[in-house]
């Protein structure tokens, strides 16, 4: 799935005030009940709404997602939601593939409560979603990837190819249902998707790349090759933290206000 046909996003049980946190039911272009909340800004001036990816295995509910949501409604509206296959939403991840008409969802219904700039933050997985997202569906006014992938099928460190036999073998994906709480299709990608780093290329507004020195995952050459396929996009940025582990569990308060305000000067 790289850019299919724009339909229509179904919205159900879901407050169209800005002022009032919220909790939605949303429906994706191909038919996937998605799980959202909604936390209104901390200011009321504020016009800017902040739509948050989380990693896989994350979803809504975990602390460092509603952590992150926290740190962001600082800065303007915030919307999380849970990928397909996570928490409450339904279907099944794809890993970083249709994942990308589930953000889709998110960003319409942040536009429905009637912010002017939306702008997509992803860690990890979500990191990769965020970018293809800008690239082929477009919408938003900036986006940050953090910790993000620059290509698919890495399996360079230990981290990664245990993810990998969780997603590929049936038994690691019965380990990531029962162990992750996370449904995974089981069915391999027909089509390769446009990989995150060509993505990058494709953004046309400011991305920011943020990686850490210490990430067991993915070591430095991925958000490197990220951050000079964007440099055709003016304003975009890579920042290298040191110490920084992975995505939002490891992130600091600090570094998520930074994000937030790097956001809110680009959007």
């Amino acid at each position: 799935m790289d850019a299919p046909a724009k339909s229509e996003v179904r919205l159900s049980d879901t407050s169209r005030s800005w002022r009032s946190p919220a909790e939605a039911r949303l429906t994706t272009a191909d038919g996937v009940a998605i799980h959202a909340e909604y936390l209104p800004p901390g200011d009321a001036s504020h016009d800017l709404a902040v739509v948050v990816a989380h990693g896989f295995s994350g979803a809504v509910e975990r602390p460092a997602v509603r952590r992150a949501a926290a740190v962001f409604a600082r800065y303007g509206g915030v919307v999380t939601f849970s990928f397909r296959g996570h928490g409450r939403s339904g279907g099944r991840s794809t890993v970083g593939d249709r994942e990308v008409l589930d953000l889709d969802a998110a960003v319409a219904w942040a536009r429905s409560l009637g912010f002017a700039r939306v702008v997509t933050v992803g860690f990890s997985m979500g990191g990769a979603v965020v970018v293809r997202h800008a690239a082929l569906r477009g919408g938003v006014a900036a986006v940050a990837a953090v910790s993000a992938p620059a290509r698919w099928y890495y399996q360079g460190t230990v981290p990664m190819r245990r993810l990998h036999w969780v997603v590929m073998r049936p038994l690691g994906r019965v380990v990531g249902r029962i162990g992750l709480k996370t449904r995974i299709d089981p069915n391999e990608w027909t089509e390769i998707p446009l990989p995150p780093v060509e993505a990058a290329a494709r953004v046309g507004v400011p991305l920011l790349v943020v990686h850490g020195d210490a990430d067991p995952y993915f070591p430095l050459d991925h958000p490197r090759s990220l951050a000079e396929a964007a440099a055709a996009s003016p304003g975009s940025e890579l920042w290298i933290e040191p110490g920084f582990g992975h995505a939002e569990n490891a992130a600091t308060d600090a570094l998520l206000e930074r994000v937030a305000r790097w956001l809110t000067c680009r959007a």
